[in-house]
């Protein structure tokens, strides 16, 4: 018998520790934010489980960038995501997709330095 693994992107749920993991957060941390973050609102099980949407962990990942990356407050997150969550989420995605675009051309810059050094001449 086959076991068939749903990649995470295609998964409806995650659990607390596959988030925790993602984040390089500590379990005890997200449960934390969900009590002063109304955004986040996982679904448990009967045994308690927290089981989260994709929602649940994009808005995990904006808190992530607030808190930990730009050094905001719990307060001052809550407060930037009940003011403007939608401009907020878009800056964030450009400042992904910049430390993306900025990783790749490092990448390049490893491999020309890798070259052997060769005279070109401008014709």
């Amino acid at each position: 018998m086959t076991i068939l693994k749903t990649p995470k992107n295609l998964k409806l749920y995650r659990t607390i520790a596959e988030v925790a993991d993602e984040l390089r957060l500590q379990q005890s941390t997200l449960r934390y934010w969900e009590k002063e973050f109304p955004q986040i609102k996982p679904k448990t099980n009967g045994r308690g489980v927290r089981h989260y949407r994709d929602e649940d962990v994009q808005t995990l990942k904006l808190i992530h960038h607030l808190v930990k990356e730009r050094g905001m407050t719990l307060q001052g997150a809550r407060k930037k995501l009940e003011d403007n969550k939608e401009q907020t989420a878009q800056n964030h995605a450009i400042v992904q997709r910049l430390l993306r675009i900025k990783e790749e051309l490092l990448e390049i810059r490893k491999e020309l330095d890798r070259l052997p050094d060769t005279d070109i001449v401008a014709g």
